[in-house]
């Protein structure tokens, strides 16, 4: 029986246009949706604008109305007004000068975090945990917003500076300079065959300037090598992609985005011969290397090419981009979620669940699901990069980071510095002695950790203050505070390995800045000790890469 003509190409002309007019639709609804939305929202704010009872004004009412559209969303999606744009355009140019210091904001002020040896701060005398009160007259203090225009200004140009140490108020005049900092903050010879590079971040120059290190250290006899992401944040993809190329071949996938939006839909493979393709490789992470430091890790994890050691890694999987707005106004939004090669995300938080606190939902290690590296390894996704080898002294607990986001280790890192002299960075030593020290000092100060309890129980005080019920419970709850007190002292002893490394961090870059603090690091870190065990051993080395 003859079989009945079919017109194949006829069938799949009208499938395709299914799908186009399937797609149209979609996309018609959404913007729709989109338009009613808008319109809904226009006539609201003029309505509000021009009848509320008291005077507004629309630029303050529509500040409030975007903080809390991106409110529920995560915090790396975020607004810049046109003069947050303008600022950031002028701290970014070419013509300005750096002062040599990082200061960061804390709840009591601006402190000073690092001095580059020989910049004008240093110069100018300044230390870690200095507290700014002024810069050329203008006073600063934890409400200041543009510190950066501040510092920053011409080559040349002078900067008077007031600031606090130790209860003193103390004056320094500094000349600002241009200055070329690198992102290897420090390389050299572990031991007389492995090599070590420290990147603080993942800037234009980062691949470059560890490729440089790395054929430094080839010459001078390395043949292992030990990278050190931890406490890097993170920075360019593309730099974090031609990292991992220095080390597999061209070609080789590293990681890939995923995202509603399908031309964010990337796959990034390196694009560039690699340095070494055998030199045994381990990768040292802890709590705060996220972003770039995680793709890099994550990616030498999943092709089976370093061995990883420390601390699970931030968690940070999502991928940013910036969009021009109208009005030179401009909005950096989460486009997508990248992957490492295996088809891991590393995303650690939720921020479309969140808790009875608001406080985006953390992935349970029960949800994690598993993965395989390209030589059969198991590994998981959802909490960070998992290290092949962990060590307890790079945890990040909640006290430690509690603790981070106070001047504690800094405000005592001055009052050490200002009773004891050290000459040399392997005279010394930060005992169990020392570390009482510390404890007695962050008790004195009333502590000033505040963990997420404790606010709590601040919310349920004002709660019952405001019901009425506070002389009843007032008794309670100071009882609970006083035992929280204990309880943090207990956690400080308890987490002394993972909080005595900050301090030690503190104090040598205090007297030897980051050449000296990586001199003590390569003699006494606890990670890389363990990474020189592991790469002085060959078979424990492929080991750990073996199924």
């Amino acid at each position: 029986m003859k079989k009945p003509y079919v017109n194949y190409k006829r069938f799949i002309a009208i499938g395709a246009l299914v799908v186009v007019v399937f797609t149209a639709t979609g996309f018609a609804s959404r913007f729709f949706e989109i338009t009613k939305q808008l319109e809904i929202f226009n006539t609201l704010f003029k309505e509000l604008s021009l009848n509320y009872v008291d005077q507004t004004t629309p630029g303050s009412l529509m500040d409030k109305a975007i903080t809390g559209m991106l409110d529920g969303l995560d915090p790396y999606t975020v607004f810049y007004t046109e003069q947050e744009v303008n600022d950031a355009r002028m701290n970014t140019g070419g013509a300005l000068a750096l002062i040599g210091a990082e200061v960061r904001r804390y709840d009591n002020g601006w402190h000073v975090t690092h001095i580059d040896q020989g910049g004008p701060a240093d110069i100018g005398g300044l230390k870690p945990g200095d507290a700014l009160v002024a810069l050329n007259g203008l006073v600063v203090d934890s409400t200041t917003t543009q510190i950066d225009q501040l510092l920053n200004g011409s080559p040349g140009s002078s900067l008077s500076i007031s600031y606090e140490r130790l209860g003193r108020i103390n004056e320094a005049l500094l000349i600002r300079e241009k200055r070329t900092k690198s992102p290897v903050v420090f390389s050299g010879l572990a031991d007389p065959t492995t090599g070590y590079i420290a990147l603080e971040a993942f800037t234009n120059t980062t691949t470059t300037d560890t490729k440089k290190a790395l054929y430094e250290l080839k010459k001078q006899g390395a043949t292992s090598l030990i990278l050190d992401l931890r406490g890097n944040p993170g920075g360019l993809l593309s730099e974090a992609v031609n990292m991992v190329g220095l080390f597999v071949p061209k070609g080789t996938l590293v990681t890939y985005t995923k995202s509603v939006v399908e031309e964010y839909n990337i796959s990034y493979n390196t694009n560039t011969s690699p340095v070494d393709l055998n030199i045994p490789v381990v990768v040292l992470i802890n709590g705060r290397s996220a972003s770039a430091s995680e793709i890099v890790s994550g990616a030498l994890q999943d092709l089976d090419r370093a061995v990883v050691i420390g601390g699970r890694s931030f968690g940070k999987g999502l991928v940013q981009r910036p969009k021009k707005l109208s009005y030179g106004t401009q909005f950096k939004v989460t486009i997508s979620r990248y992957y490492t090669p295996s088809g891991r995300c590393i995303q650690a938080l939720d921020y479309w669940n969140r808790d009875e606190n608001g406080d985006p939902v953390k992935t349970l290690p029960k949800n994690y699901s598993a993965f395989q590296t390209k030589g059969g390894r198991t590994v998981y996704d959802g909490g960070g990069v998992l290290p092949d080898v962990v060590l307890s002294s790079s945890d990040f607990s909640p006290i430690t980071t509690a603790l981070l986001k106070t001047t504690a280790v800094l405000d005592f890192g001055a009052a050490y510095y200002d009773k004891n002299d050290l000459s040399s960075w392997d005279e010394f030593r930060f005992g169990r002695a020392d570390y009482q020290t510390f404890v007695n000092f962050v008790s004195s100060q009333g502590l000033g950790i505040n963990t997420q309890t404790e606010e709590v129980l601040q919310e349920v005080y004002l709660l019952a203050q405001k019901e009425g019920l506070d002389h009843k419970v007032y008794g309670h709850i100071e009882d609970l505070k006083n035992t929280i007190q204990q309880a943090k002292l207990d956690l400080l002893e308890e987490k002394r390995g993972e909080i005595t490394s900050l301090i030690v961090d503190d104090l040598l870059a205090r007297y030897f800045y980051s050449d000296g603090l990586y001199q003590y690091k390569l003699k006494n870190n606890a990670e890389i000790i363990e990474a020189l065990a592991v790469l002085s051993d060959p078979k424990r080395y492929a080991k750990i890469l073996t199924p």
